[in-house]
C-alpha cells in the first residue's frame, strides 16, 4: 500500500517480499553504529523483523517504518517513518538509507512528507527525532526539518544514549515559558 509520494520517491508499506532488501539494510556497518544491531542475520530474521515491527506498528498505530523506493525505477532505497517508542512521550521521525543512495537529498525528503503526512493527515501535534550523538548527517538532516537537539535520552535496556531533537518552535516556546516562570518567580 503506497503511503506517500514525492517528486522522486515513493513510500509505502513493508511486506515479506522486501525482506532480502531489510536483510541488506539493517546489516550495513553504519545502520549497525548509529542505530543498533537488530540481530537479523537471515531473510526468516528479516521476515520477522517486518512482521514484528513495522507491520504491527501499522496495526497499533495507523503508522510504522515505511520502505523508501525510487518513483522512476521502484527500487528500494531505504526505510522513513514514523514510530511511536515506549521510552519517548512524542511520536518520532526515522530514516536510514542504503550508502548509496546516501548524500542525495532523499532523506529530507522523505523525512519531510512523512511529517507533513503525521501533522495534516494523522493529527500529530508534535513529531521529534532521535540519533546517536556521533550520527552529523541525521543531524543535518533533522536541522533541515526544523528540529533541534534539546536533551540526551537514555535508551532503556541499552547502556547507550541517544540525542532528542525537537522542533524549534516548540523550544523556543519551552524557553519564553521558562524564562518568564523564572523572572515571575524572581518578581515576587
Amino acid at each position: 500500500m503506497i503511503v506517500c509520494e514525492t517528486p522522486r520517491l515513493r513510500l509505502r508499506h513493508l511486506n515479506d517480499a522486501d525482506a532480502a532488501f531489510i536483510l541488506e539494510l539493517l546489516n550495513e556497518p553504519d545502520f549497525i553504529r548509529n542505530i543498533g544491531d537488530r540481530e537479523v542475520r537471515t531473510l526468516d530474521d528479516a521476515r520477522r523483523y517486518i512482521q514484528h515491527g513495522p507491520v504491527a506498528s501499522y496495526n497499533q498505530h495507523g503508522f510504522g517504518l515505511w520502505l523508501v523506493e525510487l518513483q522512476n525505477t521502484a527500487a528500494p532505497i531505504g526505510i522513513c517513518g514514523l514510530l511511536k517508542r515506549d521510552y519517548l512521550k512524542d511520536v518520532d521521525v526515522g530514516f536510514a538509507l542504503r550508502e548509496s543512495f546516501r548524500g542525495k537529498g532523499y532523506a529530507f525528503e522523505a523525512a519531510s512528507a512523512v511529517m507533513q503526512l503525521g501533522k495534516q493527515v494523522l493529527g500529530l501535534d508534535r513529531i521529534v527525532a532521535i540519533t546517536s550523538p556521533d550520527n552529523h548527517a541525521s543531524m543535518s538532516v533533522l536541522r533541515k526539518l526544523g528540529l533541534e537537539f534539546e536533551r540526551t535520552v537514555g535508551i532503556p535496556d541499552q547502556s547507550r544514549v541517544t540525542r532528542l531533537f525537537t522542533p524549534q518552535s516548540m523550544n523556543a516556546e519551552y524557553m519564553q515559558d521558562e524564562e518568564q516562570s523564572g523572572a515571575e518567580q524572581r518578581g515576587s
